[in-house]
């Protein structure tokens, strides 16, 4: 039977019962099967954390929750009713809605227009826009959160877009949201409110399921989780009852005993040297010196510049001042080819849209930086050959898992597509590779495979900039650690001075008294 909106919308279960239940659910396409007999239990007033490796089912499985596939077998019940969504509009009226990482939105339309888009009140024949901004004044009031609502989409942070979808779930009596990924571009502040709206949603009897990589966040949020693997579910119970060891090796299999493999390499002399790197916007005064075979990490909230500093090091963008050396020559980058040319590898923070090309092959992607090589010295069959050869390689290096190197990387996981940038740019042979934010939003199994491989590249003499929010990773993995503020240099720590104390006082731009 379909959902009916008149009689499933606005009606909360008491706290602790089940609202949203899944039994047996299989999808496949083309021969593959994405899930495979997958249960899951929902309740009324709870987080439910869904777990696993990118590429175990997650994100077939929020499809299939919110109507954008239909399952092959198994059922759906909501409220102990057994429902058929035909689609993502029937799914919404439903109550059953999703917050994504990238949110989808009009980015023309005021906040108001979109939380009611397609659904617009009308009075008299005509669309009633005092009702909708009146309305939508009461959704932000309710979540206490100050946003105006004629504001245009296009002009809101990342947190506040996340809220407007918030907001445009409540406004349809949602039953169940999903928060996929929900923190991944938030700063501490943004996540701290979201966490808050979180716990208002658990208060009006709401069923939330929570998707993220961050256990930090799954253990500040969550009640109960089930864990997916290969497409299949696993596990689920009380996070009250389970350590973050056991939960990794559910996700992956197997025990995963070193988070932040440290490769014991004794870093040589300075290879590359920034002096006085100035933007007019985004960062001034910026100095550090890399030595080959070190990895340098970066460190600093949203905002900081690090990403900037990065990007205009690798000539995306135009600095105000500044020298760069390498090897003690000064070198001059006016754009990406410069770098390249002078043995610089950036892979940015933004995948997806700087760093692969979706709609093409691994093949291609993973010798998109060498074409010349490729191009002007082999030619035909010798071409595609040596080509093979250098998709295989990295393949293999990076443990990357796909069917076969003619897929295309819109096919893969997140944590596939990051491996797959990161072979495109080690083809060329780089000196130096930037590695900004290498790790985010991919699962335990595929940081674990990242981080052995950036220990394997200085030990073969490559030298890293490491730049991330997450602590643990720059502590683990860097031999120095460059905190940023502001646009400037905070402070610089040896490995065996750095704490996460004085680390995150220093991006905060405070100073401990033991630090002073």
């Amino acid at each position: 039977m379909q959902a009916k909106p008149d009689t499933l919308a606005g009606h909360a279960s008491p706290a602790g019962e089940s609202v949203l239940r899944l039994e047996g659910i299989c999808k496949r396409f083309a021969g593959i099967t994405a899930l495979n007999n997958v249960a899951l239990t929902v309740r009324a007033g709870e987080v439910m954390a869904l777990l696993g490796e990118n590429g175990a089912g997650k994100s077939t499985l929020v499809k299939t929750l919110t109507g954008i596939y239909q399952p092959d077998e198994g059922a759906i019940f909501l409220d102990g009713q057994r429902v058929t969504f035909t689609d993502a509009q029937d799914a919404m009226r439903a109550g059953v809605t999703a917050v994504h990482q990238e949110s989808v939105m009009f980015d023309e339309l005021t906040v108001a227009e979109n939380i009611y888009v397609g659904r617009q009140p009308a009075r008299g024949g005509r669309i009633d826009w005092r009702r909708i901004e009146r309305e939508a004044e009461q959704l932000f009031a309710r979540l206490e959160v100050p946003l105006p609502v004629r504001t245009k989409v296009k002009d809101l942070s990342v947190a506040q877009r996340h809220f407007v979808e918030i907001a445009r779930a409540l406004s349809q009596d949602a039953r169940v949201v999903i928060l996929d990924e929900p923190t991944a571009a938030l700063s501490q502040r943004e996540i701290a409110e979201l966490y808050r709206i979180i716990r208002q949603l658990k208060e009006a009897g709401t069923a939330v399921i929570f998707i993220s990589h961050k256990f930090d966040e799954i253990y500040a949020v969550a009640d109960r989780y089930t864990v997916l693997r290969d497409g299949q579910y696993i596990a689920d119970g009380r996070l009250a009852d389970i350590s973050e060891g056991e939960l990794v090796s559910l996700m992956v299999g197997r025990a995963v005993h070193e988070a932040y493999p440290k490769a014991h390499v004794v870093p040589g002399p300075v290879l590359l040297e920034v002096d006085n790197f100035c933007h007019p916007t985004e960062f001034d005064g910026v100095s550090f010196k890399l030595r080959k075979g070190e990895i340098l990490g970066f460190y600093g909230l949203v905002g900081a510049g690090r990403s900037e500093v990065m990007q205009a090091l690798f000539g995306l963008t135009k600095q105000s001042a500044g020298n760069v050396k390498i090897d003690g020559r000064a070198v001059a980058i006016g754009c990406a080819a410069d770098a390249i040319a002078h043995g610089i590898a950036y892979v940015p923070e933004d995948r997806q849209h700087q760093g692969a090309h979706l709609s093409l092959p691994i093949l291609h992607n993973a010798t998109l930086a060498i074409l010349d090589h490729l191009g002007f010295f082999l030619r035909g069959r010798r071409a595609r050959k040596e080509a093979l050869a250098v998709a295989r390689l990295y393949s293999e290096q990076l443990e990357l898992k796909a069917h076969h190197l003619c897929q295309n990387v819109s096919e893969l996981s997140g944590g596939n597509q990051q491996k797959v940038v990161l072979g495109k740019w080690l083809a060329t042979n780089p000196k130096v590779i930037i590695l900004d934010e290498p790790t985010k939003g991919i699962d335990i199994g595929s940081k674990a495979a990242v981080h052995r491989f950036i220990g394997e590249l200085v030990k073969q003499g490559l030298s890293v900039i490491l730049v991330s929010s997450e602590l643990p990773e720059v502590l683990g993995l860097s031999d120095r650690i460059v905190v940023m503020h502001q646009g400037r240099v905070e402070r610089e720590f040896a490995r065996c001075e750095a704490t996460p104390e004085n680390v995150c006082a220093a991006a905060s731009g405070a100073v401990l008294e033991e630090a002073a």
